[in-house]
């Protein structure tokens, strides 16, 4: 069966308009002189992969609408795509990363360019400062991808303000990511842990990966007050769960799927729901070894290998199973009441729900 995200050729649609607008950008800049290359040349190639998941999401917003299909929308999901190789870039910066996709990550790849260049100064921070500037120009050419998608004005008026809300809550989501990562936990009950890192999910990912994509493509289309609100309740389930399992595929996952080492986000220290339900049902040893290991940048394959071992017996792999498939009901729940959704819209949007939140995903 062809992935839901592959129905009216999807995909392959929107990496042609990204193409495009990529080489009319490209053209525009060009006349700064051949250095700029340096900043467009990693933008297109990280635009060349990825599930196109936020593109799906707005384009099937649209359609959820009651509309046809529409090169329009295309360029609408386009946008998202750009808006979110912004976040990817910025991300990496902030969480340091070593790869994205399983190449280097933008930063790490202009500070080795300036190092094999022999250049002046300090490649970190040369690579640093263009990755900023490239995830800058990516949120530019989002905005510029939006007002031009070509869908009609009162569409675009009505979708604007869900798309600026898009945009300020990943802002502050990032902020409270890096808020959370620094605040000490151990003061906190099991509880507040878990709730810290569901809020973290829900602002720094779920809300722009699924819910505000589907409800700037449904807003657009025009969709019902009722409809609205029973898509926004699917979409930021969905996303929640979505996030539950990206955050377990990056301690349990194939390096080969997801392009980055296996236990990196253990190495980066992150505060997943899946280390606070671990901290939940950890004894004090356990807790001990947790402090020890999480964040630590030289953590070897037999201590990833412990880890991991760590998050079963505490029950807390379980348990964010068990929050993966809570959410995805939800979820199913909340499209059974967008009563205005139908024929294959309905249909891609409950494909949608296994089609992200699978184990084998």
């Amino acid at each position: 069966m062809p992935h839901p995200l592959d129905r009216a050729d999807l995909r392959s649609r929107v990496q042609t308009r990204i193409d495009v607008e990529l080489d009319r950008w490209a053209d525009e800049l060009a006349e700064i002189g051949p250095d700029v290359v340096d900043l467009t040349d990693p933008v297109r190639a990280l635009l060349q992969g990825g599930k196109r998941l936020r593109a799906g999401f707005a384009y099937w917003g649209w359609r959820a609408a009651g509309r046809d299909d529409h090169e329009g929308a295309i360029a609408l999901a386009a946008a998202m795509e750009l808006f979110q190789a912004a976040a990817l870039v910025h991300d990496d910066v902030m969480d340091d990363s070593e790869t994205r996709r399983g190449a280097p990550a933008m930063h790490r790849a202009l500070a080795r360019a300036h190092s094999e260049r022999a250049w002046h100064g300090d490649p970190e921070r040369f690579g640093t400062a263009g990755a900023i500037l490239a995830g800058n120009l990516c949120l530019g050419w989002c905005d510029d991808l939006f007002a031009d998608s070509g869908l009609p004005p009162e569409s675009l008026t009505a979708a604007r303000p869900v798309f600026e809300r898009m945009r300020g809550q990943l802002m502050g989501g990032q902020f409270l990511d890096i808020v959370t990562s620094m605040r000490p936990w151990h003061g906190l009950a099991d509880d507040e842990r878990i709730e810290w890192a569901r809020k973290v999910i829900r602002y720094k990912s779920a809300k722009y990966s699924i819910e505000h994509p589907l409800l700037i493509g449904a807003t657009a289309g025009g969709a019902s007050a009722a409809d609205l609100d029973a898509l926004s309740r699917y979409g930021l389930a969905l996303g929640e769960a979505f996030q539950l399992r990206d955050d377990v595929l990056g301690v349990f996952g194939d390096p080969e799927v997801t392009g980055k080492p296996a236990g990196d986000d253990l190495r980066e220290g992150k505060r997943t729901v899946l280390i606070a339900r671990a901290l939940a049902g950890a004894d004090d040893v356990t807790t001990t070894r947790i402090d020890q290991w999480l964040g630590a940048p030289d953590l070897g394959t037999d201590e990833v290998e412990a880890f991991r071992e760590l998050l079963v017996v505490t029950g807390a792999l379980e348990g964010v199973e068990q929050d993966i498939a809570a959410g995805a009901q939800v979820a199913r729940e909340a499209l059974a009441a967008a009563v205005g959704v139908g024929g294959e819209a309905r249909e891609v949007l409950a494909e949608l729900i296994d089609a992200t939140t699978a184990r084998s995903t």
